[in-house]
């Protein structure tokens, strides 16, 4: 096992990372101001001074044992991809030089075929190109004896279409950036110059010990486990939450804190989360292209480093039934570039028009697109997780906690003349200090939470990159703001505008506040008298993606073309196609090669048992009831595997994207249900040594 202790933090942090600090000790400064200018503003960097980058940063590369660069990339797969290329350059006399130009910091050209692209593309146009998103830091990063230097990119065609996660989170960033700038200025802000979205998504993980994961199909190939009895305990006791700190699972972390410390990642907060076996990481913020950076190193560090602690760490949502599953909750708000948090309410929030302003505009976009908002979190995992153990419902709603909802009601009667004062929390002991309050409790069931200055998003799932809610959550604000900014510009008086466009909004948008608890089948009901839609799977989800309202709004705004929205969900529809299909399969070759045989040789010693008690002269119904209830659950068993078998063949003959996903979804998905409901009852009756998978209790509470 490896083991880092970090000595000097902050002489450590962000030392593999080509940072501003280094920048400004190896740019010439009229180059260094070039590079600010084009962080600044989101724009490219000419090719002068992208060559003088790129040698830069080739030495500094080298100098930390680097002998290639990639550009790093997001395409549709959901993973990060890579393309090492060496910095060598052969010379005239047989040697090499290590060289390193603009062009190729710039572009890169990666072959396209292979990825995702719901039609885009076809599998003989083989090109596409990276280009370098300079407003993330590039870094330095080691795989074993490799070092390479990681420029973090957009990936599209070679056409221009988006064939990636990032292109379209960049292009959200603009135009939040574009239409919120137009609403400060109206509101009298002249000194802002950029509005920037960002975000802190806290990771929710298992870790769990490598050796039962050695001895489980279906962890090792579909990432959960497609049987298993629940255990004599779960969560119920809530001792692990916020538990002591196992020896082994904190040695992880401190490997796992110093490597991302070293990438300029703040990985903040870690403890035990509410399930055995389950944890949670949270960093601090940042603008949103570089946290989904930040995210996807994250995940990647934890899966590597794990092995080395002889554990593996499981990123899906649900890996077992019945106790917790892992989510991602995204803490996303507007922040500008002179300091300004556009969501933090102020003491009087009621006189705080900007904040009002803002906070309104997210409500308005999160109502008019919520199935939108939805579908960003539509996978075959969150299907598993939403709706219960800590995970928010599929009904998309939004808590504001007591002040603001007062503020609210306020507003959508007319004014908002107060706002209720939270204090001080007295906690009558008097060594102990009050406590400030803050402007709202939280709610843990809401699927969209404001938590003070803030809003969280705790639908996204854990596998997730956070590309996909976050630049649908900019470009639906955006489109808000848009709105507002259109009823505001060129009024003499803004305060009764804004008054008049913020009584609209709350009297329009009632139905999607719910302060209470989204668990509860009273809160479905009444959902639905609201006429909230409460989509609960991931087909009908997707189906949502392409509705007029939502092409409109993404085009509109160039986030995405129609072309690439209906690509994007031909896309989403085949991954959730492959997931279940892997997932029939696996569920077969285990039932068929693992289990059946097992119960089957059970049964054959519970009817030798039956017959030495018969032979022995005695009747025990307690050995005939043992053998029938066996009997019952392998004929069970394998009637289930003869209907999974029909289900995955008529699944593989369906070709069109949209069916075959349907076709899983009713056929397959409901025909492992029934397969696991016999093997978990024979699992509970079958001996424990002969029983071929690990247990939830031992996968669970071993460490």
């Amino acid at each position: 096992m490896t083991t880092e202790r970090s000595v000097d933090l902050p002489g450590v942090y962000g030392e593999h990372v080509f940072s501003d600090r280094v920048m400004r000790e190896r740019l010439p400064k009229n180059t260094y101001k070039a590079v600010c200018q084009a962080m600044d503003e989101g724009k490219a960097l000419g090719r002068g001074v992208a060559d003088v980058v790129a040698n830069a940063m080739k030495d500094w590369a080298i100098e930390k044992g680097a002998t290639h660069y990639c550009h790093w990339f997001q395409p549709m797969t959901g993973m990060t991809a890579e393309k090492h290329d060496s910095f060598i350059s052969p010379t005239a006399d047989g040697r090499v030089m290590m060289e390193f130009s603009g062009k190729e910091l710039n572009q890169g050209e990666p072959d396209a075929s292979s990825f995702p692209s719901g039609g885009l593309r076809a599998t003989f146009e083989a090109r596409g190109y990276t280009a370098w998103d300079c407003t993330s830091p590039v870094f330095v990063k080691s795989d074993g004896a490799n070092t390479s230097l990681f420029i973090p990119s957009a990936f599209c065609s070679y056409n221009g279409e988006a064939l990636d996660k990032k292109t379209p989170l960049l292009r959200s960033m603009d135009a939040l950036n574009k239409q919120a700038l137009r609403v400060l200025r109206v509101l009298g802000n002249t000194t802002t110059n950029r509005v920037m979205a960002t975000l802190g998504a806290e990771q929710e993980y298992f870790l769990i010990d490598k050796r039962f994961v050695e001895g489980r199909l279906d962890l090792k190939v579909a990432g959960r486990t497609l049987f298993g009895a629940p255990p004599p305990k779960g969560q119920e006791m809530d001792d692990h939450y916020f538990g002591t700190l196992d020896e082994r699972v904190a040695s992880f972390m401190s490997e796992l804190n110093n490597a991302l410390w070293k990438l300029g990642i703040s990985a903040k907060t870690q403890h035990n989360e509410v399930a055995p076996g389950q944890y949670e990481l949270a960093p601090v913020f940042a603008t949103v292209n570089v946290a989904t950076d930040d995210n996807q190193i994250t995940m990647q560090a934890m899966q590597k480093i794990a092995l080395r602690h002889e554990f593996v760490c499981l990123l899906h949502e649900k890996p077992f039934a019945g106790v917790n599953g892992s989510g991602k909750h995204n803490n996303w708000s507007p922040d500008t570039d002179d300091g300004i948090g556009l969501l933090r309410p102020g003491d009087t929030p009621h006189e705080n028009m900007q904040f009002l302003v803002f906070l309104f505009a997210v409500i308005r976009a999160v109502d008019k697109y919520a199935s939108l908002l939805r579908a960003t979190v539509a996978t075959p995992g969150n299907d598993h997780r939403l709706g219960a153990n800590e995970a928010p419902p599929a009904i998309v709603s939004i808590f504001l906690g007591d002040q603001l909802t007062e503020i609210y009601e306020q507003i959508a009667a007319g004014g908002a003349p107060t706002s209720e004062t939270r204090g001080e929390l007295t906690l009558g002991v008097s060594s102990l200090p009050p406590l400030p309050m803050d402007s709202t409790d939280r709610n843990r069931t809401s699927p969209f939470a404001f938590t003070g200055s803030k809003f969280e998003f705790r639908m996204v799932g854990s596998t997730q990159s956070t590309a996909g809610p976050s630049f649908v959550l900019n470009t639906i604000v955006a489109e808000s703001l848009s709105e507002i900014a259109d009823g505001l510009e060129g009024q003499e008086d803004v305060s009764a505008a804004v008054q008049s466009i913020l009584q609209r909004y709350a009297n329009e948008h009632k139905r999607i506040i719910f302060n209470g608890d989204n668990y509860s089948s009273d809160w479905a009901e009444e959902a639905a008298r609201r006429g909230l839609p409460n989509i609960t799977n991931t087909v009908d989800s997707l189906a949502t993606v392409i509705a007029p309202e939502n092409v409109a709004v993404l085009s509109k705004h160039g986030v995405l073309s129609k072309g690439e929205l209906e690509a994007r969900q031909e896309i989403l529809f085949e991954n959730y196609s492959m997931v279940i299909g892997i997932e029939g399969r696996t569920a077969l070759q285990m039932a068929k090669r693992e289990i059946l045989p097992v119960a089957a040789e059970y049964t054959g010693k519970l009817a030798r048992s039956v017959a030495s008690v018969r032979e022995a002269g005695v009747e025990s119904a307690a050995h005939r009831d043992m053998l029938a209830e066996a009997c019952e659950l392998v004929g069970s068993l394998r009637e289930g595997i003869g209907k999974l078998e029909a289900a995955v063949a008529a699944v593989e003959g369906t070709e069109h994207a949209k069916e075959k996903a349907v076709a899983c979804r009713d056929l397959i998905v409901p025909a492992m249900t029934t397969v696991r409901e016999s093997v978990d009852a024979l699992e509970e009756i079958v001996d424990a040594s002969s029983w071929p998978l690990p247990s939830y209790a031992d996968m669970l509470f071993t460490r």
